[in-house]
Order: structure tokens, then C-alpha cells, then sequence
């Protein structure tokens, strides 16, 4: 299988969670249009009010790249400094098998 999905972790500051939502809202409305994009989730953590979860699957490695240099990446991650506590964690990952894709 050629997809590749992401787990990106975030951690955000005291109380800017909500932030960070509103900061990605441009690209959650991209990636509806975005060739190559299979999934593109974004999770709160209901144990932890600070930490967020962005699960992401692709078509294949040119689907991820389109994506990662793209205008609207490019512009919210400028938007981040005041928000996050730390850089996103990526996890990168090659589905073996599940429901929904």
C-alpha cells in the first residue's frame, strides 16, 4: 500500500488550544479540495486541554509534499509561535489495514 499517514502532536500553551483550531481552520477548509488527501482529522485530547491531535493520510509521497509546501501551510505555521509550548511531534506511519479509506 502507497498511502502514508501523520499523527502530528500538539502541545499548546496554557489555554490556547481553542487558538490553535481557529489557526488551522484555513487549512481543514484546503484540504477538502486538496488532490491526494485522504484524511485529514483534527482531535482534542479530552484528557489534556493543552494537547491536540491532527491525523492526516495520503495518497502517496507526492500527495504529502503538494500538501506540506503548500500557500496555506506555509501561512498557518507562521501563526503558531504564540500558541504552541513546543513543536508539533510527527509521527509517520504506512496503514496495514482498517475501515474507512
Amino acid at each position: 500500500m502507497s498511502n502514508i499517514s501523520i499523527l502530528a502532536t500538539f502541545v499548546c500553551q496554557d489555554g490556547k488550544r481553542q487558538e490553535l483550531f481557529d489557526g488551522l481552520a484555513p487549512m481543514m477548509d484546503h484540504v477538502e479540495t486538496e488532490a491526494g488527501t485522504i484524511h485529514y482529522h483534527l482531535l482534542a485530547d479530552v484528557a489534556d486541554e493543552n494537547k491536540a491531535y491532527m491525523y492526516e493520510m495520503y495518497s502517496d509521497q507526492a500527495a504529502l509534499d503538494a500538501h506540506s509546501t503548500s500557500d496555506v501551510m506555509k501561512q498557518i505555521m507562521g501563526a503558531f509561535g504564540g500558541i504552541l509550548a513546543a513543536r508539533p511531534e510527527l509521527t509517520m506511519m504506512s496503514p496495514v489495514r482498517g475501515k474507512g479509506y
